[in-house]
């Protein structure tokens, strides 16, 4: 089960009746969603993140808020402003501009996270000693159609098959569910607030059957946007007092953020928090601090958004808020203070349950879910049931330029629906379906999925001949579209693919190849470190060897020839034993 967080990402895998959460290679249960490039090679996780100030151009992280938009997405805007690393623009798509082995290339985001795709499928294989395949995936819960098949891709590039796509607060329910044997129908609210994003859903648990009645979130909104505002506040504090503009440099940018974060963290448990760093710009050292009050009043408007989303779904669910039995907070930005209060507020000062670990929970759960799409079936297992929801509507654009939705938001898949249409042109034999997702009247303003021409209509006047539209979800989100002519019977059915708006087949092969490149050099690039240290390592014990050896032999000018003798003969065990430890690590 894999995390996939906009900041970090985490393993979980179900291993003898039970879920753990696995370490990378730098014995962490989390790794930065991060990848940076370099002469070297691609540098995934924490050497990515480590590296950021002294190849600040070349880092690339929040791949997560670039897949699926396109290029003049005033939400891809806005990031630009903030990221150091270069966006361009390709055929209306977003491309992170980088410089890889001294050449300038050009990487799509759904290749960036393919690349931390395999570095937590690496981390899992390595702690497992044997291949992973499969894997279940988490993803905001409002993510389209697009943003979902773009996760399927950057899956497949690294080698992994998707078992499913399943939101974080399903996940955590999962996770729930396991240590809470529920008995009665309870109506719970997860609130899920990471780095990048918020995704809230009212689930309904009956024993071991969850079923998601709504979900809401923004996409937009995490710990990062709390993060700007505290950039932002400290740019002008700086002007004011230096006047000088640190905006003009990205590297004094970059490590104002880190210390911001720090700060934001600290004050999730202290009142004050400190910033202190050193010859930050133009050699000036920049000490100031923050109170919490400072830190509400600044992310105010923030604070009021977090509510959106939670009184969207009561109202879709058509759940009274006092009807909730419990609201689970999940996600590091939960740990603020003033969050817990406005939720806790909100519910008329319900207490929030935080027996969930914030940061494992999502991982554990996809974990878990992973385990019971394989078919194991223990005890623990064995009655589980998850009843997901579309995010947003389906439909087709009708003869007026209206969204005839077939399948609406939140309703329960898999599902089939049907929508009869009638022809508005005499003797038409035709009919063109424009498949779009979306909630907006005006069919144009959603997102186009596909297009698909139907023919073989019997010819009649304008109003008579009518054609059955229905719609095919299955449990993993793909839609078939079914059209048939109601007088004729004529029929066709279309798998939407959207194809116009993500990466061709050909792409994608291109990457699978680049992918395997990238771990055969990164393979290379980590023996020939292991060598290195393996050769340093012993170079030491060897010079220790002598030099200890030195050292009593300084001291010891008169022993007797016996001593002289066991002491050579102990120098050379000591090298041979070295030897064997060499010949054995290579």
């Amino acid at each position: 089960g894999i995390d996939l967080g906009t900041t970090y990402s985490r393993v979980g895998i179900w291993k003898d009746d039970k879920v753990e959460i696995i370490p990378n290679d730098h014995g962490n249960l989390f790794t930065p969603s991060c990848v940076a490039f370099s002469y070297a090679g691609p540098v995934i996780g924490d050497n990515a993140k480590n590296q950021i100030s002294t190849n600040l151009y070349n880092t690339i992280y929040d791949a997560k808020r670039l897949i699926g938009r396109q290029f003049w997405d005033p939400k891809v805007q806005s990031n630009i402003k903030y990221w150091p690393f270069k966006v361009i623009n390709k055929n209306g798509r977003p491309y992170i501009q980088a410089t890889h082995r001294g050449k300038i290339k050009q990487f799509s985001p759904v290749e960036i996270l393919s690349m931390l795709l395999c570095k937590l499928k690496d981390s899992a294989e390595i702690y497992l000693k044997e291949r992973v395949t499969d894997a279940v995936i988490t993803v905001d819960s409002n993510y389209n159609y697009l943003q979902r098949q773009a996760i399927r891709d950057a899956a497949k590039i690294s080698g992994l098959n998707v078992l499913r796509l399943t939101s974080g607060p399903i996940a955590a329910t999962i996770a729930y569910s396991l240590d809470n044997r529920v008995s009665g129908e309870r109506d719970i609210v997860i609130f899920d607030f990471g780095g990048g994003s918020l995704d809230v859903s009212l689930i309904t648990i009956e024993e071991r059957i969850l079923e998601v009645k709504a979900t809401a979130g923004n996409a937009h909104l995490g710990g990062q946007d709390f993060n700007k505002r505290l950039v932002n506040h400290f740019i002008e504090e700086f002007k004011r007092k230096f006047k000088k503009d640190l905006t003009t440099d990205k590297r004094a940018l970059c490590r104002l953020q880190t210390a911001c974060e720090r700060a934001k963290c600290t004050l999730s448990s202290s009142k004050q928090a400190f910033i202190e760093i050193d010859s930050i710009f133009e050699g000036i050292d920049f000490h100031t601090s923050l109170t919490r009050n400072i830190f509400v009043d600044l992310n105010e408007d923030l604070f009021r958004y977090i509510i959106e989303p939670i009184e969207t779904v009561l109202k879709d669910a058509r759940v009274d808020k006092s009807q909730i039995h419990e609201v689970i907070l999940v996600g590091g930005s939960t740990r603020i203070p003033e969050i817990r209060k406005i939720i806790s507020d909100f519910f008329n000062g319900k207490k929030l349950n935080m027996s969930l670990n914030p940061d494992e929970v999502i991982a554990y759960g996809a974990a878990i879910n992973a385990a019971y799409l394989s078919g194991i079936r223990t005890e623990k297992l064995k009655d589980l049931l998850c009843l997901n929801v579309i995010s947003q509507s389906l439909g087709i654009g009708t003869n007026d330029g209206e969204m005839g939705k077939i399948i609406k938001r939140n309703s329960t898949i898999p599902t089939e629906k049907t929508r009869i249409f009638t022809t508005y042109l005499d003797n038409q034999t035709k009919f063109t379906i424009k498949v779009y997702e979306g909630e907006i009247a005006r069919a144009v303003d959603n997102n186009l999925l596909g297009e698909f021409e139907f023919t073989g209509i019997s010819p009649a006047p304008k109003g008579v001949s009518q054609i059955e539209v229905t719609f095919d979800i299955d449990s993993n989100g793909f839609l078939k579209v079914l059209a048939r002519d109601i007088n004729s019977g004529q029929h066709n059915k279309f798998i939407v693919t959207n194809d116009k708006n993500r990466l061709s087949n050909k792409e994608i092969e291109q990457m699978i190849e680049d992918a395997k490149k990238h771990r055969a050099e990164d393979q290379r690039v980590k023996q020939k470190e292991q060598a290195r240290n393996n050769f340093e390592r012993h170079l030491g014990n060897l010079q220790n060897i002598f030099q200890e050896t030195i050292t009593w032999f300084d001291d010891n000018q008169e022993a007797e020839r016996e001593e002289y003798e066991r002491k050579r003969e102990n120098i050379i065990d000591q090298i041979l034993s070295e030897r064997e430890e060499f010949q054995i690590n290579n």
